[in-house]
């Protein structure tokens, strides 16, 4: 199975920009379908951004659409989440997670990372 560990999270100021890595160890990464989740304190996990096994479709929450790209290079065996304009309102844990399945919804992503820390100050 595959192992995943984020990395890239910290402290920003709202306007500022982030990247997140998600590294993966295993298996290749190629084989799955990527996806970033977010929690944020007092409420459950939700759905960030999702890409296919070659990155030829990517999704994201509509709340997010314009300042988040999902990204990935198999090649490298990663997965990465460039965060534009943050707000305070993105101060969360960050969560990768694999499905081997070719459009998973939140309960089919098998394989999850541990989760960084994003905290946008105001």
């Amino acid at each position: 199975q595959v192992q995943l560990v984020e990395s890239g999270g910290g402290l920003v100021q709202a306007g500022g920009s982030l990247r997140l890595s998600c590294a993966a160890s295993g298996r290749t990464l190629s084989r799955y379908v990527m996806g970033w989740f977010r929690q944020a304190p007092g409420k459950e996990r939700e759905f960030v951004a999702g890409i296919s096994w070659i990155g030829s479709s990517r999704y994201y929450v509509d709340s997010l659409k314009g300042r988040f790209t999902v990204s990935r290079d198999n090649a490298k065996n990663t997965l990465y989440l460039q965060m534009n304009n943050l707000r305070p309102e993105d101060t969360a844990v960050y969560y990768c997670a694999a499905s081997d399945k070719p459009a998973p919804r939140y309960s089919e992503y098998d394989y999850w990372g541990q989760g960084t820390q994003v905290t946008v100050s105001s």
